[in-house]
């Protein structure tokens, strides 16, 4: 019995070491799936880069293209409509990435009209364009003005002067002119009753010359282009006439607090809240006290404004002044005008604000005490975003 175990030992020993003989099951398996796991992994690997390329890289497909092309997008097109098209034309890398991009920001409306978009620009500029409006006329590049959110009269005329054969000097003169002010009066009935009789403005139609892009090449005389733009405004404005008149308000102080909102918030949620606080302090008759009206005043740009500019003798300074002020500072968007009409948290009683300019954070205060700490909290971030904007210039 003993001879024949050894006998047996000693053949299965020969049979594992014998050239060809079969491998056991198990090793087979292990092959397999370490196959199996290797193809997973490339599959996940190879997918999760196409996400990113494809649905998750917003950057712009060719930063340092030149190249601007004019896009059309027709009332009632769809966003994946949209999509396709800027993909097919070389604007957008990917319009699944366009998609994903409208969706996860929320994107609520793309407006019809022309625009001039380029390779070289992000799907944030692009789709903040494009929810802006474009503007009803084909667009060349040149020949074509565009009064951005919150601009005021005299970069609108440097535009007009640049795209046109007119002068900075001509379209502001135009603002302030008698009889052309009473034409758009009466060809606008309702808009500028308030801005036409004004007192103490610089600008009788600040703020009444809608963000949009205008079709300029065949103006006769600068007297069309306003007549452009407030007729948009006219537009924009006139649906909301009887809520302005059940809010006690004039259109003048609807559009001069609307003007220093669009500028003051950074958010339709954050305009609404600051329009609270303005309205909030009109009603105990403190001042404004808005850095906007201030450098308005001033013809200034700077980021933080010093004991000695809050102290400038004009109109315009509603540190110095209480009320709504003269008239508008810039030209507000209907929105900046949505959230004075629809205040956000009035009856929490917030007096005061104080902006973070690093972050764009806002903190809100009822009282001059807390104001003072939040104003404490930003400071050495608003002193830096000062230097960092003069050493800029």
């Amino acid at each position: 019995m003993q001879k024949f175990e050894a006998r047996t030992t000693r053949q299965d020993s020969a049979k594992k070491q014998r050239p060809g003989g079969k491998k056991p099951k198990q090793s087979k398996r292990m092959r397999i799936i370490i196959a199996v796991i290797g193809l997973l992994l490339v599959i996940g690997i190879g997918y999760a880069v196409y996400y990113h390329a494809e649905v998750t890289n917003y950057s712009a497909l060719d930063s340092s293209s030149k190249r601007e092309q004019q896009i059309e997008i027709k009332s009632g097109t769809s966003t994946k409509a949209i999509a396709t098209d800027l993909k097919n034309k070389g604007v957008i890398r990917s319009d699944k990435a366009f998609l994903h991009y409208i969706d996860v920001k929320n994107v609520a409306e793309l407006k019809a009209g022309y625009y001039l978009l380029s390779p070289a620009m992000s799907l944030s500029t692009i789709t903040t364009k494009l929810s802006a409006g474009g503007s009803p006329y084909p667009l060349n590049g040149k020949g074509a003005v565009t009064v951005r959110e919150g601009e005021n009269a005299e970069a609108i005329a440097k535009e007009v002067a640049v795209e046109t054969n007119f002068s900075a000097k001509e379209f502001l003169a135009a603002l302030n002119d008698t009889s052309f002010l009473n034409r758009l009066k009466a060809a606008y009935p309702g808009l500028l009753d308030d801005a036409v009789n004004a007192q103490n403005v610089r600008y009788k139609l600040e703020g009444y010359l809608y963000p949009a892009t205008y079709e300029v090449k065949n103006a006769a005389n600068v007297r069309q282009i306003i007549n452009q733009m407030v007729a948009a405004d006219y537009e924009k404005m006139s649906p909301y006439f009887d809520q302005i008149k059940q809010s006690g308000m004039t259109v003048q102080q609807v559009m001069t607090l609307a003007s220093l909102v669009e500028r003051e918030g950074t958010s339709q949620d954050n305009r609404g809240i600051i329009a609270g606080v303005f309205l909030n302090r009109i009603k105990v008759n403190m001042p404004l006290a808005s850095d906007v009206a201030v450098k308005y005043a001033l013809d200034t740009d700077k980021a933080n404004l010093s004991d000695a500019d809050v102290k400038v003798n004009s109109p315009y300074n509603l540190y110095a002044n209480t009320g709504f002020g003269p008239g508008p500072f810039d030209s507000p968007t209907v929105s900046s005008v949505e959230a004075v009409l629809n205040p956000k948290d009035q009856d929490k009683g917030y007096l005061f604000f104080v902006a973070n300019l690093k972050t764009g954070e806002i903190y809100y205060s009822k009282t001059y005490d807390d104001q003072l700490k939040n104003t404490s909290k930003v400071q050495s971030a608003n002193n830096a975003a000062g230097a960092a904007s003069k050493s800029s210039k």
